[in-house]
């Protein structure tokens, strides 16, 4: 009598991670199976997450986040989107009160061992190199970077020698990814396809060295899936007769095979563990993308979600999708009539005919949107492909998940501030007259201090901040999330969390300048107590330097507190005796910082001194404007200094005033004069000239001076001073230059005007007209 063996329980279904098609097929097997046990690929840490699967609130693309609790530099997302195959096998198991478990080898164990693998590396970088590593040693990837999971799962798809390109060779394809496209993802053949998909990977991993990666990423893949093989054995033991594996298609010939339980056991045994916390967080569509550096990245995620909202329904997806590119182009003022989409679904379908393909699929829809809409031209298809194609979706999460008290405090100002993330880039213009504007300001500096830059302040309002607006380009990322949870150590609210950074920050912080620089960020941030460290640490410093090139370099972040500190709310009276004390100071030892320098260190001094310069002016101080200007005359009319600091100085005095056109032409015959080092004198004409030509265009005694000087030079000596005088040149304006071009072939050293000009009959009368509103404007009395 013979006795036939029992069916086995176990039924593996392998997927590719975000495959529309691999989910729909996976749907139709799970409701012809009706599993009573389902086991995903995935971290266990996560299983008390399945909890929220069924709240209203989190809604895809969302990822698990799992970090070590006392270094978040080890992390790691497993992103989901609704096209995601596992998605919906959790999905199916939590509306049917199915048991789903989480499979993949503990993170608390990954992340140990990178952990050590990392103090490893480090070590052996740090040791005299007696002999050279071998290649296995080599082969590491850096732990301290946010580890993307799953990365091995798709290790096929996403080394250089992809294995899945020889089964797309083989078929006539270009390359895997568009042969997996054509001959899962945009199809669905229920349980059977995966039967396919087990034998194909059979056969490519029966082909394909086990170390191709690598030593270390070897055995870690080893692990993972004896890992795996006990969680099924366990499953099996717990009496489930349906159990519904599924995972990385990669995966199943090794989770199929004959390894034995204490083969398994003798890989895992003695795994080092960490603590790790899990929580669910928002993703984006932008990073489910390869281009984004996520190992399992797919590349078009918004079609995939076309795809999966299409279904069956093949012959809707090439209408349905050229629907939204003519809705996208139209919004965008491009052209594209029912003419255009008639004949490009028309294109679509003759090419995926001449591919003996059964629908068109995007490379065939995108041809015919660049052949008929788009007219051959680029441009529009790179909106389609960013709007579209990948998309800009973002999901959310539910309020109470897991988080650490810095989210909740950084959630609820933005509720509170109307301020939503968006996974698209958007621009803010605040009007800081206004409250809720300011407050906005404050936390969007906040959260730079706090290394998470949600918002950029744009190109034009760094360099010019003195006005009622301030614009802003914002765009959420998903990473940040980890970001609050590295910052949560400084504080519980974003406010206390940016104030402790920034003082953690000081006793390491020696540059005056950088000192200076974070006052006025500190500041517009409204951090008081912040403000009051940083300023008690920048005169600290001050007082035990005398280098005047540090201290004059710490003015010009310090006076841009004085613009418009009203409307700021900022105190900048709080600021002005260290800033009075920091010019007088500088302007003490600047005569003699100024002496002894090669070109390159007055060069780089010149931009501090010009800085310092503006910064004194706009505080307007008469104690630190009369030292200010004693120092540039102790400069100018001295003769140890740089001659193109001695030239910037004098120039500095005649515009503010101090000296008048005399003067300003006695430093030029003393300078120019025929006993100075040509080199010298070109220096000293650059920096005097300070890449302005007005005083060339208008001085008729400047004018003479530097033409008798050029004229006079020897040929030796011009060839010297010739590249000098061309790159003071070279700074003016282009109208300057040719007004100078055109004064110099006139050859008026007087500085005539032209006889069609001097020609003109002049009217006094209606001169005089003008001169009540010009004395307005200009605020001159008569």
């Amino acid at each position: 009598m013979s006795t036939s063996a029992a069916p086995s329980p176990l039924h593996y279904f392998g997927i590719r991670h975000h495959g529309p098609g691999c989910a729909r097929s996976l749907l139709r097997a799970f409701e012809s199976l009706q599993p009573d046990c389902i086991l995903v690929e995935g971290p266990p840490e996560a299983e008390p997450l399945l909890s929220f699967l069924a709240h209203a609130d989190l809604q895809p693309p969302v990822a698990v986040l799992i970090h070590a609790s006392e270094d978040t530099g080890l992390a790691a997302f497993y992103p989901f989107a609704t096209f995601s195959p596992e998605w919906q096998a959790l999905q199916w198991g939590a509306a049917r009160g199915v048991p789903t478990r989480f499979i993949d080898l503990p993170q608390a164990h990954r992340m140990a061992i990178e952990q050590a693998a990392r103090v490893a590396d480090e070590a052996k970088a740090q040791a005299p190199e007696e002999t050279p590593l071998d290649d296995d040693e080599t082969d590491t990837v850096p732990v301290a970077e946010t580890v993307d999971a799953p990365e091995e799962e798709q290790a096929a798809n996403t080394l250089p020698d992809d294995p899945f390109d020889w089964l797309a060779h083989a078929a006539g394809y270009a390359d895997g990814e568009s042969w997996w496209n054509h001959m899962v993802e945009e199809r669905g053949d229920g349980e059977d396809l995966f039967g396919a998909i087990a034998e194909a990977m059979t056969a490519v991993r029966a082909e394909t060295p086990e170390d191709r990666r690598g030593v270390r990423a070897m055995e870690r893949e080893q692990r993972r899936e004896a890992f795996m093989r006990q969680s099924i054995r366990e499953a099996v033991k717990a009496g489930h007769q349906r159990i519904a594996v599924v995972c990385g298609a990669w995966h199943v010939p090794a989770l199929q095979g004959a390894a034995t339980a204490k083969a398994d056991a003798a890989l895992l045994k003695g795994l080092p563990k960490l603590k790790v916390l899990a929580t669910w967080v928002p993703w984006t569509y932008r990073h489910l993308t390869s281009a984004s550096g996520y190992g399992a990245g797919i590349d078009s995620p918004g079609w995939y979600e076309h795809l999966w909202q299409q279904g069956h329904e093949v012959a809707g997806r090439s209408t349905g999708w050229l629907a939204r590119v003519a809705r996208l182009l139209r919004e965008h003022d491009l052209d594209c009539s029912s003419a255009h989409l008639i004949e490009a679904t028309r294109l679509a379908d003759t090419l995926a005919a001449l591919r003996e393909r059964p629908a068109p699929g995007l490379p065939e829809l995108d041809e015919a949107v660049r052949s008929v809409i788009c007219m051959g031209e680029q441009a529009p298809l790179t909106l389609i492909r960013e709007r579209l194609t990948v998309g800009d979706r973002m999901g959310q999460v539910p309020a109470d998940v897991p988080t650490v008290p810095l989210q909740r405090d950084l959630e609820q100002a933005q509720k509170s501030l109307r301020l939503k993330p968006e996974a698209t880039a958007k621009t803010l213009d605040l009007d800081l007259r206004q409250p809720n504007d300011l407050a906005r300001s404050h936390l969007l500096h906040r959260l730079r201090l706090l290394d998470l830059p949600w918002g950029e302040v744009t190109a034009g309002q760094r360099a010019s901040r003195g006005t009622f607006h301030e614009v802003w380009q914002l765009q959420w990322q998903p990473e940040f999330a980890l970001r609050v949870i590295e910052a949560s150590r400084f504080g519980s609210t974003v406010a206390h969390a940016a104030s402790a950074r920034v003082m953690e920050g000081l006793a390491a912080e020696t540059s005056l300048t950088a000192l200076a620089e974070q006052v006025d960020t500190v500041l517009l941030a409204d951090l008081p107590v912040a403000v009051q460290a940083v300023t008690r640490a920048l005169e600290d410093r001050a007082a035990l330097t005398g280098d005047a090139v540090q201290l004059i370099g710490a003015v010009p972040p310090l006076a841009n507190v004085f613009r418009y500190g009203s409307v700021r709310q900022t105190d900048s009276a709080l600021l002005s005796h260290v800033l009075d004390s920091l010019i007088v100071r500088g302007a003490i030892g600047l005569p003699i910082a100024c002496g002894a320098l090669d070109a390159e260190a007055a060069e780089s001094l010149r931009t501090r001194l010009i800085g310092a310069h503006d910064a004194v002016r706009l505080r307007d101080g008469e104690e630190t404007t009369t030292a200010w200007r004693n120092a540039l005359r102790a400069i100018a009319f001295g003769e140890t200094g740089a001659p193109l600091l001695r030239g910037v100085s004098c120039r500095l005095l005649l515009d503010d005033a101090q000296i008048d056109s005399d003067g300003a032409s006695q430093q030029l015959a003393r300078n120019l004069s025929a006993g100075a080092p040509p080199t010298d004198a070109a220096a000293w004409l650059e920096g005097f000239l300070n890449r302005n030509a007005m005083v060339l265009l208008h001085d008729d005694a400047v004018w003479s001076l530097v033409d008798g000087w050029l004229a006079g030079l020897g040929e030796e000596h011009f060839v010297q001073v010739l590249p000098l005088v061309r790159r003071s040149f070279a700074d003016f304006s282009g109208a300057d230059r040719r007004a100078l071009g055109e004064r110099a072939k006139r050859g008026d050293v007087g500085g005539t005007l032209p006889s069609a000009v001097a020609a003109t009959d002049w009217d006094e009368s209606r001169a005089v007209l003008a001169l009540p509103l010009l004395r307005e404007l200009l605020g001159v009395k008569a």
